[in-house]
């Protein structure tokens, strides 16, 4: 796997990670450490996306489905919707 691929993984999980809420340190953190080796270069990247979403948003998409911002439908937030812990 190529050194570009790995940094980003990193990133990612350390994004989900440190939100600034506990809550969701917790929610994104195992969502992406579940999903994280198994997506291609392309759902990296769409995940990336998603997690640059403010916590308020994400949230309100996983709980009550409301979109305040453009979530687009794809795979990641599909997988995110559907996810439990």
């Amino acid at each position: 796997m190529s050194n570009k691929l790995e940094i980003l993984k990193k990133r990612l999980i350390y994004r989900a990670s440190y939100r600034g809420t506990k809550e969701m340190d917790i929610l994104l953190s195992k969502f992406v450490n579940k999903y994280i080796d198994i997506l291609d270069k392309n759902k990296l990247l769409e995940l990336e996306k998603f997690l640059n979403f403010e916590d308020e948003i994400i949230l309100n998409f996983y709980q009550n489905d409301i979109v305040e911002k453009k979530i687009d439908k794809n795979k990641i937030s599909k997988l995110f919707k559907d996810f439990r812990f």
